[in-house]
């Protein structure tokens, strides 16, 4: 499944003032970094992936829409997966894209 250019493009608009964003074709998917690290990816399987702090992400997965992401079986720590149907609200998404964001910056630049 390729994935869904109408949702890379709302991406692509609510970073569009930050610096330091670039895009790269990862995980069947068209990934946003920050700085060099990945923030936010439109994925290939459908909706969003999101990198977040770790600590975060126990808490995040009682949003709607939203579980861990899992890689050739095993699950990676600090990505989730947000579900296409959560990210009909502007607010959401915008919400997904800055927390990926913030959290990209956080790390050190490559």
């Amino acid at each position: 499944m390729a994935y869904d250019r109408e949702l890379a493009e709302r991406i692509r608009e609510h970073l569009a003032g930050e610096s330091g964003v670039s895009e790269r074709a990862m995980f069947g998917g068209l990934a946003f970094l920050v700085d060099g690290a990945m923030a936010v990816a439109a994925s290939g399987q459908g909706g969003l992936l999101a990198r977040v702090d770790p600590a975060e992400a126990p808490a995040l997965l009682s949003s709607p829409g939203v579980t861990r992401m899992v890689m050739r079986g095993r699950e990676m720590r600090g990505w989730l997966r947000v579900d296409a149907a959560a990210l009909d609200a502007d607010a959401d998404l915008a919400a997904w894209v800055a927390r990926g964001a913030r959290y990209a910056r956080s790390q050190p630049p490559k």
